[in-house]
């Protein structure tokens, strides 16, 4: 959003009238979809400040920074965990299967997916500015910006699952980690206790100055599915460490 009020205000500054635009949008009443911008482009196409192609232009480039701008957009935290990001993955790794006792007869909601014996747990969080208070769509952050960043991953239960994948929504791109429970439970960000009196419960804080730290899990959408393999052989190797010698 930054980005395309930088290119209105050069284009505003063009015209003879720019003062007139300028305190109308201060008093402007924005009632969807007419909104400050409908008002500035309009006026910019009559003005021939700004030509079609042009406007066509700015309209693909805005659309290509904002590509899933629209999943910050989904309010009900449930639906976007459960819903969208669920939906997302299974659409990536086909083979996922919805878990039920007729798979695991152990099974009662512990974990999300089920895949040749793994039990699988999915995360998904959207990045957004730590020091606004705007709506989620508002604060929503492009992969490129310096701005400080959260992500909470939320009711993390390690000894109900063997992997983690996790779902990180920037406005223009989606980036996926994989990791074994105890990769999970060893690590230094994970503090558990998130809700009193569940036991082997916690929580994971991914910031902007940690995310880095997280280099060697980030997995390509594409590659998924041979990761969530090798995060599983992962964990068995560690458990098997922790055997009898």
């Amino acid at each position: 959003m930054e980005h395309l009020k930088k290119e209105l205000d050069t284009l505003l500054a063009q015209l003879f009238n720019e003062s007139d635009i300028r305190d109308r949008l201060e008093t402007l009443v924005s009632v969807y979809p007419f909104n400050e911008y409908e008002y500035i482009i309009s006026h910019l196409l009559a003005m021939s400040v700004l030509s079609l192609d042009d406007y066509l232009e700015l309209r693909d480039e805005y659309t290509s920074r904002n590509l899933y701008l629209y999943i910050f957009e989904i309010s009900a935290p449930r639906t976007f965990g459960e819903s969208w990001a669920q939906g997302h993955l299974k659409e990536l790794v086909p083979t996922l299967e919805k878990p039920s006792k007729r798979i695991d007869p152990d099974y009662s909601g512990q974990y999300d997916f089920y895949m040749d014996g793994i039990r699988i747990e999915v995360k998904a969080s959207r990045v957004v500015d730590a020091n606004s208070d705007a709506p989620l769509y508002v604060k929503a952050l492009s992969s490129d910006s310096t701005k400080e960043f959260w992500m909470n991953f939320q009711q993390i239960k390690p000894r109900f699952c063997d992997v983690f994948v996790w779902i990180a929504v920037w406005r223009d791109v989606i980036r996926y980690w994989v990791l074994s429970s105890k990769e999970i439970e060893s690590n230094r960000y994970y503090s558990q206790g998130q809700h009193r009196g569940n036991i082997g419960e916690g929580q994971l804080h991914i910031k902007h100055d940690n995310i880095e730290e997280f280099e060697n899990y980030r997995v390509q959408p594409n590659k998924l599915e041979g990761a969530i393999l090798s995060a599983y052989h992962r964990q068995n190797r560690t458990n098997s460490s922790l055997g009898p010698k």
